[in-house]
């Protein structure tokens, strides 16, 4: 490979990083490459990619980016899985990946600028995804406006009652 070509593969990954609200590192050793295009496809069908570079190609681009926190984790066989949207789903599908397929290996990763390691990369695959929150957040917010209309519409009947039982009051007396 040509240095122009490094060049430029460094800088699309540096600007990946930058983009990135969350970037896990694994160690791919002894998966096969259908296996690694099956993680692929499902990192992608949910908005994440995965790539694996060479780990000098990695460090280069971490410079000057949360990521080279880690840089020392780029030993051996490095992929990074990178995600510009929801930092959970690429934890939970990697998290699951690792649990069918024991090769692959999680080392460590980065969110807002602070280190997860495994055991952090694991609470973070366990939380309810982004879609799964703001269902639960809508399902809140329509709630009460609605009790709102309900506490409405229940002070004129209970006004009726009450002009109901003078009335009857005056009646019997």
């Amino acid at each position: 490979m040509k240095i122009d070509e490094k060049k430029k593969i460094v800088e699309d990954i540096r600007k990946r990083f930058l983009e990135s609200k969350v970037v896990i590192l694994t160690d791919y050793k002894g998966l096969d490459v259908e296996k690694i295009n099956e993680l692929r496809r499902k990192l992608k069908q949910s908005g994440a990619e995965y790539k694996v570079i060479k780990n000098t190609l990695l460090v280069r681009a971490s410079e000057e980016t949360d990521i080279s926190l880690i840089k020392d984790s780029f030993k051996g066989p490095s992929a990074v899985a990178l995600s510009c949207d929801d930092p959970v789903t690429p934890a939970k599908i990697l998290t699951e990946f690792a649990d069918e397929h024991e090769s692959l290996e999680i080392k460590v990763g980065v969110m807002n600028g602070k280190i997860f390691d495994l055991t952090a990369i694991k609470k973070l695959s366990a939380l309810p995804s982004r879609e799964a929150l703001l269902g639960n957040l809508l399902s809140v917010m329509s709630g009460v406006p609605s009790a709102f209309v309900r506490a409405l519409n229940e002070m004129p009947r209970r006004l009726l009652n009450v002009l109901q039982a003078i009335k009857e009051q005056k009646e019997a007396a």
